[in-house]
């Protein structure tokens, strides 16, 4: 992982995070919005210039990439870059969950 890609995208944002996570399948935009939205309970809702921005971004950076396009959709899967940037902020967000856990429970 370069320089730039760990500043851009260590720690992620929700946003992020939540989109990469949805392409560990092949998906397209709208089918991420909807599993966002289903994962979070409707507590996160991406909107259309939110939700292909990113796409965009991390397409133009390699952490996913072009798959096929399907009746008009254009269908996105995660890289092997983008599961690494993914799996170092599941061990971030565990972490953070450790050094808390006593005090929630």
């Amino acid at each position: 992982m370069d320089a730039h890609t760990r500043k851009v995208y260590v720690p992620m944002t929700e946003t992020g995070f939540y989109i990469l996570y949805s392409l560990r399948e092949p998906n397209h935009g709208y089918g991420v919005v909807q599993n966002v939205e289903r994962l979070t309970d409707g507590e996160i809702r991406l909107g259309p210039g939110t939700m292909y921005g990113s796409l965009s971004k991390m397409e133009k950076d390699g952490l996913i990439r072009f798959l096929r396009e399907e009746e008009k959709r254009k269908i996105y899967v995660i890289t092997e870059l983008g599961n690494e940037v993914l799996d170092l902020e599941i061990k971030r967000i565990r972490r953070l969950y450790r050094t808390i856990r006593e005090e929630i429970e």
